[in-house]
């Protein structure tokens, strides 16, 4: 048993320094998600009282689910550690705001929508503190996009596949990218309203971000949709008991590349 579990770790651990190199390799930018300072005091009020919600029923969901299977506190701390450095993989492109991806689609599908908005904030606090990534003033901002509509849309978008019986690597690789890319329309959206186009108000702001960022994002969204189907093909192979008490995995024996047997 002890063996067994050395090897999950190892296992687990090459894709994760891979990621860890690519973080301390990654080019300088400017900022990280919404800088500090960067948007008005009411709109950063406005988007922490919408994340609030959330965090709160994430809160409850994360209890909720440590207290019937106590067993998966690993899994959580891996979907903690994915997010962190996906997150802080940075690429300029745009001022007052960076591309990258996001890693909150394999929590989201792990534990759901309402644990991530928990699990994103602290890592974009962490990456406020210690990495200078973001900003506490934009702190619910960034939440909202990256820890709320992120996850609620890779969580929709993997349950909506597994309806339809769709292969799992394709469900979570969907999934993941699709969560990427919302919360950029998120973040474009949220950019558009606080500095809105002297002619062409909103609309045309949002246009102008959500243009400028599809140029990194989308490539971003692909790799990151990949990633994450690696990351879970090893779970399924090293810790297939415990996604199977999390209900990720559908019912029926399905082979560790997600193809029905």
């Amino acid at each position: 048993m002890k063996a067994e579990k050395f090897f999950r770790c190892r296992m687990l651990s090459v894709p994760l320094a891979a990621l860890a190199v690519l973080l301390l390799f990654s080019p300088a930018a400017y900022a990280m998600h919404i800088m500090e300072g960067f948007l008005p005091a009411k709109w950063c009020l406005f988007w922490s009282l919408a994340a609030l919600p959330f965090f709160c029923a994430g809160f409850f969901s994360i209890r909720r689910t440590v207290g019937r299977h106590p067993e998966v506190k690993m899994l959580l701390g891996l979907a903690g550690a994915f997010a962190f450095v996906l997150s802080a993989l940075k690429i300029p492109s745009v001022t007052g705001s960076c591309s990258h991806p996001t890693g909150v689609g394999l929590g989201a599908i792990l534990f759901g929508p309402a644990a991530m908005s928990v699990i994103g904030c602290i890592v974009l606090l962490f990456q406020a503190l210690l990495l200078a990534h973001g900003g506490i003033s934009t702190l619910g901002a960034n939440t909202f996009s990256m820890a709320v509509v992120g996850p609620l849309a890779a969580w929709a978008v993997y349950r909506l596949c597994l309806k339809l019986r769709a292969p799992l690597w394709l469900g979570v690789f969907l999934a993941s990218a699709l969560g990427d890319l919302l919360t950029y329309v998120t973040t474009s959206f949220q950019l558009a309203a606080a500095f809105p186009d002297q002619a062409g108000g909103v609309a045309l702001s949002f246009a102008k971000f959500m243009g400028v960022f599809a140029v990194t994002q989308v490539p971003l969204a692909i790799s990151e949709g990949l990633l994450t189907v690696l990351i879970f093909n090893y779970l399924q192979a090293y810790s297939r008991d415990q996604l199977l008490d999390l209900a990720v995995l559908p019912k029926g024996n399905f082979s560790a590349r997600g193809v029905r047997s």
